[in-house]
């Protein structure tokens, strides 16, 4: 190679170096994939409802952070089958594929012809075990013999080894073909715990070798056969019957419990319900039942674990349509709260937890997350959502028993979070092997200068101090409401002092933001983001710099059309496609979008709405995913995906809710039963929304927001409990 070449190498292993916990994009899926969730549980599969036959995805069946299949793939006399159609139920609780057979050959002549046998499989996920029917019918007018053949194989790798993190030393496994139709495939890991995937074929296969059951089958013209397979996670020796039918419906009827009598949302817009079911039915899958209660997991194949930040965010979005979210997500967080100084875990006393990982390299120390607390903006959520969650429902004995976590997380805020003792929240890293970043962006370039240069900690970000002061005035509010007199008006004078200093400090007048964060040196990152958007939900803004700083987030550097990038055209790490640094999240502009409608800016709300609705129109299942590329939109074109975006993922999921929150000005007074609507707009292509069963402290209520032209008006359809009163308000 010529020398005045640049090295390729170079770059590449900087960013190793930087980003140690990466995901790598390595290629196309050649198949697109589905998921299937259910709690500690969830399965990734191809359109044929295969693992591992294909490239580029992190297909198998995992459980509790490990992969308990890598590989499970159908042929029908020794190849792959042809695809019909793959259908995921819109309540993502089964995955059924329709599969035909190719041409077979047997000495350059057709022994089968194609399209002549039907191959129906259907899958579902319940109690850590993965279900599967093959129905086979003979569709043609005589007998057809074939084989059908599952390959089976599991790796037991750690998520973190899928995600592409390698190990110098791995346990041992072991297969057993314990039955004529059971193999136990079994690991004992490095950390001595064993782990063990059950399949059970019912009938026994013809042959059952190690990797391989092989079914011969003759069918008559019309007849159909079924087979059944369960792969069982971690499930006791014992073995039990297959119970297909059965568990199905045990599964389906737990989903339907877990709903029932809960708030909805109905438009005039097809397509916008779709979005709005998919939303709903996604939520409902990532939620997981644990010790505490009901937690949104955050995504689906990275982040299907207890993620702080995730959950919180996603529980305010929620907050108006389910506060029983939020009710989990405090609980569970509250018990896991530190109480402890540990550099490795970058854990201090009144930390809310940032992640929870139960796979082996997390139990041996070779990632450290196992219980994680590099998160700078999980505390003052923490604190904002109990908040929020009171106010919101008029349950202030939860708000009471939770009172010793808000305090241990205010004095964390107070005194350590505030590494220099400026009267702001930062972070810097316990250990160089924890997360460089530590807000929401924390990709190792997502703070930065103008000019490019990266931001040296301990770093101050915008939102997190707006997070902090909407954390205080809610907590100034809730006090007063209890009798805690001297509590409420501490918190409103420290929430009141923390806005006047941020303006003072953090306002850029001549770029009519506020600056990303203020570094270690205490220097400005003189850089327009989406971060100062945010800032419009918590309050922190004054009236008079909303207005300017909302219509710069519409201009064309930021509004692409979809939605508005996380980083401004133009300035100095702009990359639409890249991770932080200008790209479109949906629940970044959601956020957004509620701190619009609480300025009373309902125009750049609708055009906001718009836009996201738009781009929904052409995901995958009309889902919103984690995030996508912010390049600017076309005509005639959709959005550009993102590779490796988790979709489902819990506040992409809520988005649309908060969307609809956003556009009513959706506001609810559970003491007074109280709701009002502050300046609401209905964008042209909705002419009308029913909300359904409503929770308004102990009342429910059906209301119907109708459109004229640029007007709206109110219905109640009916009501429960509580007399309710309805208000249509304007922003002034």
């Amino acid at each position: 190679m010529p020398s005045h070449q640049p090295k390729p190498a170079t770059l590449p292993v900087q960013l190793v170096a930087e980003t140690p916990f990466y995901i790598p994009a390595t290629g196309m899926a050649t198949r697109p994939r589905r998921t299937l969730k259910s709690n500690d549980t969830f399965i990734v599969v191809d359109t044929f409802g295969d693992i591992g036959a294909s490239a580029g995805e992190a297909d198998g069946l995992f459980h509790k952070d490990m992969r308990f299949l890598s590989r499970l793939e159908l042929l029908v006399n020794g190849q792959s089958p042809l695809l019909l159609g793959s259908n995921l139920r819109d309540d993502n609780s089964l995955l059924s594929v329709d599969l035909t057979n190719p041409d077979c050959m047997s000495d350059g002549r057709i022994v089968l012809h194609k399209d002549l046998l039907h191959i129906g499989r259907t899958l579902f996920l319940w109690n850590g075990s993965a279900y599967q029917r093959l129905a086979a019918r003979n569709h043609g007018d005589q007998p057809i013999s074939l084989s059908l053949t599952v390959l089976y194989h599991s790796d037991f790798a750690d998520l973190f080894e899928v995600r592409g993190l390698r190990r110098k030393r791995r346990g041992s496994a072991v297969e057993r073909i314990e039955a004529p139709g059971r193999v136990v495939l079994q690991y004992t890991g490095l950390d001595r715990v064993t782990r063990t995937t059950t399949l059970t074929f019912d009938p026994p296969p013809s042959k059952l070798l190690a990797g391989k059951a092989h079914y011969l089958l003759d069918l008559a013209p019309g007849e159909m056969r079924p087979l059944f397979l369960v792969a069982a996670c971690e499930q006791p020796d014992e073995p039990r019957p297959v119970g297909f039918t059965k568990d199905l419906l045990t599964a389906r009827r737990e989903a339907r419990e877990a709903t029932r009598g809960g708030t909805t949302v109905e438009t005039s817009n097809e397509l916008l319900n779709e979005i709005l079911c998919r939303s709903a039915s996604d939520l409902q899958m990532l939620t997981t039942q644990t010790a505490q209660g009901r937690y949104p997991y955050a995504g689906i194949p990275w982040y299907s674990t207890t993620f702080g930040r995730d959950g919180l965010i996603t529980a305010l979005q929620m907050l108006w349509y389910n506060p029983g979210i939020a009710r989990g997500v405090l609980r569970r967080l509250a018990a896991y709260q530190a109480t402890t100084t540990d550099p490795y875990s970058d854990s201090e006393p009144g930390k809310i937890l940032h992640e929870m990982r139960s796979g082996e390299m997390a139990a041996l120390h070779e990632v450290p997350f196992g219980l994680y607390y590099g998160s700078v903006d999980a505390t003052p959520l923490f604190v904002l959502l109990a908040g929020r969650y009171a106010e919101r429902t008029g349950d202030f004995a939860t708000l009471a028993t939770l009172w010793p976590n808000i305090q241990a997380a205010l004095a964390w805020i107070d005194g350590r979070g505030d590494r220099d003792g400026d009267g702001f929240l930062e972070y810097s890293r316990a250990a160089e092997h924890g997360l460089a970043n530590q807000g929401w962006k924390d990709s190792y370039d997502a703070v930065f200068h103008a000019d490019g240069g990266l931001a040296e900690g301990p770093i101050a970000l915008c939102e997190v101090q707006g997070y902090v002061f909407a954390a205080k005035s809610s907590l100034a509010r809730c006090a007063a409401a209890m009798g805690r007199a001297e509590d409420a008006r501490r918190f409103a004078a420290e929430a009141e002092q923390l806005r006047q200093r941020f303006n003072e400090t953090f306002w850029c007048a001549d770029l009519g933001t506020y600056a990303l964060a203020l570094d270690g040196a205490k220097r400005p990152c003189h850089v327009r983001t989406s971060n100062a958007g945010q800032l419009l939900f918590t309050g922190i803004v004054p009236n008079e710099r909303a207005v300017e700083l909302a219509d710069g987030l519409m201009q064309p550097r930021f509004f692409s059309g979809w939605g508005i990038r996380t980083v401004a055209k133009g300035e100095a790490r702009y990359n639409p496609m890249s991770y932080h640094d200008g790209s479109i999240w949906p629940h970044d502009n959601a956020l957004i979008a509620l701190g619009l409608a609480r300025h009373g800016l309902a125009g750049h709300v609708e055009q906001l709405f718009k836009g996201l609705f738009d781009a929904a129109t052409y995901m995958d299942l009309r889902r919103l995913p984690e995030l996508f590329c912010g390049f600017r939109r076309q005509r005639n074109r959709g959005p550009t995906l993102y590779p490796v975006a988790c979709s489902p993922q819990a506040w992409a999921s809520a988005t649309p809710f908060s969307l609809v929150e956003a556009l009513l000005g959706l506001e609810i007074d559970p003491l007074g039963h109280e709701v009002r609507f502050r300046s609401p707009v209905l964008p042209a292509f909705v002419d009308e929304v029913t909300l359904r069963r409503l929770i308004v402290g102990n009342a429910r209520a059906d209301i119907r927001i109708r459109r004229h032209r640029r007007d709206v008006s109110l219905e109640i359809l009916k009501s429960r409990g509580a007399k309710l009163q309805v208000s249509l308000l304007s922003s002034a």
